[in-house]
């Protein structure tokens, strides 16, 4: 398959234009521009916005995060927090590059120990001076995003239907401007190609060794037992209304399955529950529960939840389960397909992420943003493995859920200004609101919520 058609000279200039507005206002990462004379300019200019670091509080990881993010990536105490910090600002300039140059993206990743290098992928050259103005790398590819998603879309049609088991994971690899599927059988992943009709030119088959596997058997990675038998974890408080709940993985019950939390005392019901497919479920508790917006982390601690925001490619994420307690790694790839014994799940994010049996539906979290719940994976935490987790903000748009979260953000007293953006409502990037009479695209996939209307949060929506 070849890449999209260039688009217009003048939707180049447009491009280049709105990438030097960009320059002036976008928020640096903070361990590359941060100091230079054009922030300074803008900062004398205007008051300053606050920034994605800010706006998706990453300051309030707590000790126990940032001791995991040591311990499994390496880290001291300083490179953790300016690690979060980092990947704040680089998911927000990101978006504003996937906005600036449209059909010509081709993904973004960041990289290093602090994650200190934002690339942002593009199928035209001259695209790159409007990247480098926002302090992030070019790279110049062959197939855009949305040329890679087409594919990785055919491999999803292909699959049903099929014994995938052979060639377990598919993604789109924007690191490499491919589509890779990994296969235990080199020839089971090459028919799937075929039958889905994706050109060799896009593609890559890796050999993978392990099938992946669900891992059976209110705080966010806390236990509960389903129907007094099997165990899973909690991914994450929610609520529905009144009603108050948790957030979890399909596999680990199906709609009416009665629930018991980790004291053996009755806790609620599966109100939903999708697998295959998906991997999602929630559960409705009884009057003796109530959700708190918090993910149980090391010692006990408690690690709260500020938002959804989700993170990009090479990001830190950490994960609560109820077998193995914390652990941390970084995202590997979004929009990835795992088939297990039970079928296929699309999509779900890939980590290096370790985790075992019971940890099943429990939270995974990067600095105070919930990202999803456990799925499943392959290998463990004394040998190292890997796992993909069922995105949050799906979950809660599937079931009409809202993510229990700390504070409420500093909303304004006030009622809000007319326009189509409501909080509680889950947002993908490129989504258009109006607020205050303005109209704003969405920057980062994210469930709104009181605080982070457009106009005060530039990280995550952009005036257009």
């Amino acid at each position: 398959m070849s890449s999209l058609p260039s688009v217009s000279s003048q939707r180049h200039t447009r491009a280049r234009a709105a990438g030097a507005a960009l320059a002036a206002a976008a928020a640096l990462l903070v361990a590359g521009l941060s100091g230079s004379a054009s922030a300074r300019a803008a900062e004398a200019a205007e008051p300053a916005a606050p920034s994605a670091a800010q706006t998706l509080r990453t300051d309030a990881a707590p000790p126990a995060l940032l001791n995991a993010l040591q311990r499994d990536l390496g880290l001291d105490r300083g490179q953790a927090e300016r690690r979060l910090a980092n990947e704040a600002e680089a998911g927000a300039v990101a978006g504003r590059l996937r906005a600036a140059l449209g059909t010509d993206y081709a993904g973004a990743w960041v990289r290093g120990a602090e994650s200190g290098t934002l690339t942002v992928a593009t199928t035209d050259a001259r695209d790159v001076r409007t990247i480098e103005a926002q302090g992030a790398e070019a790279k110049v590819v062959r197939h855009s995003l949305a040329g890679l998603d087409a594919a990785k879309a055919r491999l999803d049609r292909a699959a049903a239907g099929r014994d995938t088991a052979d060639a377990p994971v598919w993604y789109v690899d924007t690191r490499t401007n491919t589509v890779v599927v990994e296969a235990i059988r080199p020839a089971a992943a090459r028919s799937l190609l075929a039958a889905a009709g994706v050109d060799k030119s896009l593609a890559r088959v890796e050999t993978r060794t392990e099938r992946p596997r669900t891992f059976y058997d209110l705080r966010g990675g806390e236990a509960y037992y389903i129907n007094n038998s099997s165990r899973c974890s909690i991914g994450f408080p929610v609520t529905k209304g009144s009603q108050q709940g948790f957030a979890t993985a399909g596999h680990c019950g199906r709609a009416g399955a009665s629930t018991t939390g980790s004291n053996q005392v009755a806790q609620g019901t599966f109100q939903g529950s999708i697998f295959p497919g998906r991997d999602m479920a929630w559960v409705a508790t009884n009057s003796n529960w109530t959700a708190t917006p918090y993910v149980l982390g090391a010692g006990g601690q408690n690690v709260q939840v500020t938002g959804s925001t989700e993170a990009p490619v090479g990001a830190s994420v950490c994960r609560s389960g109820s077998t193995t307690g914390w652990h941390c790694g970084t995202i590997t790839q979004l929009n990835t397909s795992v088939t297990y014994q039970e079928g296929t799940i699309s999509p779900v994010t890939k980590t290096t992420v370790c985790a075992e049996p019971g940890d099943s539906g429990g939270s995974y979290i990067s600095g105070s943003q919930a990202q999803g719940v456990t799925s499943g994976g392959s290998g463990d935490c004394r040998s190292g493995g890997e796992t993909f987790f069922q995105p949050i903000n799906a979950l809660l748009t599937n079931y009409g859920l809202t993510l229990k979260t700390t504070g409420d953000g500093g909303g304004p007293e006030e009622p809000p200004p007319g326009g189509t953006w409501a909080a509680g409502t889950v947002y993908q990037a490129g989504d258009t609101v109006t607020y205050g009479g303005a109209t704003y695209r969405c920057l980062q996939g994210h469930q709104a919520q009181p605080g982070w209307e457009p106009s005060n949060v530039p990280a995550l929506w952009q005036r257009v």
